[in-house]
């Protein structure tokens, strides 16, 4: 069963006037918009009164919310269903251990309440096109359809793409509708692969081949022929950018290996007991600096935000210690 808890406004008057003009430029007949945080938590069971309002001091948070009911039609974006957010992970976890246990998940949605004039169905789904991210999230008309975020379903069986019966067309097929993206090049070579194995690949397989040779891991782009008015250029984009360490090596230990590189530090003092003696002592070392790069160029385009996120996230949980970061986010 789902709990629906309102949240606070979520859009300041810069926001809603920014939206407004977007409307105006898009024809679209909107005299009014509110927006508001509404939280969905899907729970094994009713809450009581006193987990109820542990939770809503949980989610209260921002600017105090309006009593009244927003006036004007609903639009809710929500994140996409099979997905979690990684703002539903967060306060998943904040409830667990707040001791909410009847809690299975929290999920935030963003409730449009927009006041217009007569618009037509294309207009609607034009002016919804504006308020979300396809890519990352879905609209609904109701705050209970939110109700599918958390519908669980049945894994699939494997599918075998039959290569052996239909050849190339199979892998084709497959690659349009599973959404691969494999290159002219990459569909010729599963083909003769699994050809040659005298079997059939399963979706399984060509979804881990497509993850693992996605532009996202291996830069094709960035790695691809540099060609300038039908010239190929002798270096590729990567290239370029590593050609600044071919060109002044001097104080870098380590460089382009995994996401990392290494430049000379200083000799620092460390304070711990020495192995052999047991004794307590500062002990100069050398310091080296890590510089953890990623470009995550893939899914920084697809959402920038979310697509930078892990960077992060990864920083923490290997225990480093940020003495500077730099982000670029390609517009």
């Amino acid at each position: 069963m789902m709990e629906i808890l309102r949240g606070s406004p979520a859009l300041s008057a810069f926001r809603i006037n920014k939206l407004l003009n977007s409307f105006r430029n898009a024809h679209l007949p909107v005299s009014d918009i509110y927006a508001e945080y509404v939280h969905f938590a899907d729970v094994s069971s009713p809450l009581t009164e006193d987990e109820k309002n542990r939770l809503q001091r949980l989610l209260k948070y921002g600017p105090s919310l309006a009593e009244h009911e927003p006036a004007g039609r609903l639009l809710l974006v929500t994140p996409r269903p099979g997905t979690i957010s990684p703002w539903s992970s967060k306060a998943t976890d904040i409830a667990h251990n707040c001791e909410l246990a009847k809690v299975i998940r929290l999920e935030r949605g963003l409730a449009f309440y927009i006041q217009a004039e007569t618009i037509s169905g294309s207009q609607w789904a034009e002016l919804s096109a504006l308020l979300h991210d396809r890519m990352m999230e879905t609209v609904y008309t109701s705050l209970t359809q939110a109700e599918q975020l958390f519908v669980q379903h049945q894994p699939q069986p494997v599918k075998a793409v039959d290569i052996l019966g239909k050849g190339r067309q199979a892998l084709e097929e497959a690659n349009a509708s599973l959404g691969l993206a494999l290159a002219e090049d990459e569909i010729d070579y599963l083909l003769a692969a699994f050809t040659g194995l005298g079997r059939n690949p399963n979706d399984i397989e060509l979804y881990m081949f497509a993850q693992a040779n996605s532009e996202h891991c291996r830069h094709k782009i960035f790695n691809a022929d540099w060609v300038i008015d039908g010239v190929k250029q002798p270096k590729s984009l990567f290239k370029m950018i590593k050609n600044t360490f071919e060109k002044n090596p001097e104080h870098v230990l380590s460089a382009y290996k995994d996401n990392a590189a290494v430049m000379e530090g200083s000799k620092v003092g460390r304070f711990y007991a020495d192995d052999k003696q047991g004794v307590y002592d500062f002990h100069q070392e050398d310091a080296h600096i890590l510089m953890k790069v990623e470009t995550h160029n893939h899914p920084t385009a697809i959402s920038p935000w979310p697509g930078r996120r892990p960077a992060p996230g990864e920083k923490s949980v290997m225990r480093g210690r940020p003495d500077a970061v730099l982000n670029l986010k390609r517009a």
